[in-house]
């Protein structure tokens, strides 16, 4: 169980939870001197306002949080963890408008979160006592998931490259017992994977094609894809310097995939699970590929290269069609795919895409459960003549201004034949300004939602 929480605690302090209208009640069955204590510290269960009420050694005896009411549109269910990372060293136990008790202590650790590496180890932070009927072992895989996701999509390229992303999946290996080999360097043009050589060829750190398998082979199969840029200069077309400042983030799709498949190994859900990593550093040198470029792939269509700041989708295409290969049962892939996702949904709501109806309804419907939300957009068939070329197979991108993310989920979809089931992401996987649960940063979307799925589809026995 993770350190944050704890079965029981006789000296747990409480959290009262308390929205606007239910301030009046929560103040008249307090003590008379800590109401007046919250009456002079001006508090009104604003949203978010917290205040510390000491007993009468000046020791904290209770806190109040102001939330929103359990009935309105915009409440957060990570709201009533907001505080972990602010009260001091304790036991806590949360009451009052609590809503979900699970989301409420998945927010707590979440919270809690905070990237080290390169800086003095906070302190411990506070406790929480773990609500009746929550899995303690489950919520603790979780919220370690999201922690490795944020990790890996915080840490500089200098120490994240391709090489990283391999050793971050191969210790995800020792700790769940699965199977890992890496195709690297010119060993992916023998192998047949000439786009994701392409993209990364021009880095002096090797590109590379990672492959886990783990789980049962007589079991159904499940297949994550993730986007492993490790830093995106936009090649030739060349980013600016603004628009280059958070390229680390540009592996945060490898992140959001090794994130899920560690829940699910580690939950030893029945299923045989395979998770694909192209992972390179789009940079420029004399060997860059560049704009107007051909490239073959391993589905055999020619590719015309309309800018080389789409690289992401060129990886991802040569591994699709290596996991289509099999057919999983189901097969999803995430990636921090175009800024286009961006204007439309913003940084807080990834897009996704499949054609698979009843799919598309349970991602949505999950999303919302375990606060992880997503947005459905469509893979409309008359864009896909936006993608056309004159002397390619087809170009990977559509060339205007119009529907970027929408095509871009039109080409890789031109690589995923055999699979019915398929679904991708277009994440940011960033956090610009923190929210409850979710600290400034690097951020792991979509995950918990697959792994929420994946668990529906196959609970463990």
């Amino acid at each position: 169980m993770n350190s944050l929480v704890v079965a029981a605690s006789p000296a747990a302090i409480p959290v009262h939870c308390v929205t606007k209208t239910g301030l009046r009640a929560l103040l008249a069955d307090l003590a008379p001197e800590a109401r007046r204590f919250a009456e002079a510290q001006g508090f009104a269960a604003q949203p978010g306002q917290h205040i510390l009420l000491p007993d009468a050694t000046g020791a904290v005896a209770a806190v109040l949080l102001g939330v929103e009411g359990i009935e309105a549109r915009r409440r957060d269910p990570f709201a009533p963890g907001r505080l972990s990372a602010s009260l001091p060293a304790g036991d806590y136990v949360l009451t009052g408008e609590t809503g979900d008790p699970e989301l409420a202590a998945l927010g707590w650790l979440l919270q809690a979160y905070r990237f080290d590496r390169y800086r003095k180890p906070a302190p411990a932070g506070a406790r929480l006592v773990l609500p009746d009927g929550i899995d303690g072992t489950d919520l603790a895989r979780i919220a370690g998931s999201v922690a490795l996701a944020r990790d890996l999509v915080n840490t500089p390229a200098n120490d994240m490259g391709p090489a990283e992303i391999e050793g971050a999946i191969r210790a995800l290996a020792d700790e769940s017992g699965a199977v890992v080999t890496a195709i690297v360097g010119d060993d992916l043009l023998v192998r047949n994977f000439p786009m994701v050589h392409a993209v990364g060829r021009a880095s002096p750190r090797a590109p590379r094609l990672i492959d886990l398998v783990w789980g049962d082979p007589a079991h159904p199969k499940v297949t994550l894809v993730g986007k492993g840029v490790a830093f995106d200069t936009g090649g030739l077309d060349l980013k600016p310097s603004a628009g280059m400042l958070l390229m680390k983030k540009d592996m945060g799709g490898a992140a959001a995939a090794i994130a899920a498949a560690r829940m699910i190994m580690l939950a030893r859900l029945p299923v045989r699970l395979r998770l694909l990593v192209p992972a390179v550093e789009n940079a420029v040198s004399g060997s860059s590929f560049r704009p107007g470029d051909i490239l073959p792939s391993r589905k055999g269509l020619s590719v015309e290269i309309g800018n080389t700041d789409a690289e992401g989708r060129l990886i991802l295409a040569d591994a699709l069609a290596l996991a289509d290969e099999e057919a999983p049962e189901l097969l999803i892939d995430f990636a921090t795919l175009t800024g286009a996702a961006r204007t439309a949904l913003g940084p807080e709501l990834p897009p996704f895409y499949t054609h698979d109806e009843g799919l598309a309804a349970e991602i949505a419907r999950l999303g919302q459960a375990v606060n992880d939300p997503v947005w459905r957009m469509p893979l409309w068939p008359p864009y896909e003549r936006m993608l056309d070329s004159r002397i390619a197979d087809l170009n990977h991108v559509s060339g205007g201004s119009f529907a970027g993310s929408v095509t871009a989920a039109l080409f890789l979809n031109r690589f995923v034949e055999k699979t019915e089931s398929y679904a991708h992401f277009d994440i940011y996987a960033w956090t610009p300004s923190a929210k409850p649960g979710r600290p400034e940063g690097g951020e792991c979307q979509a995950a918990r939602l697959t792994y929420a799925l994946v668990r529906q589809l196959h609970p463990p026995g």
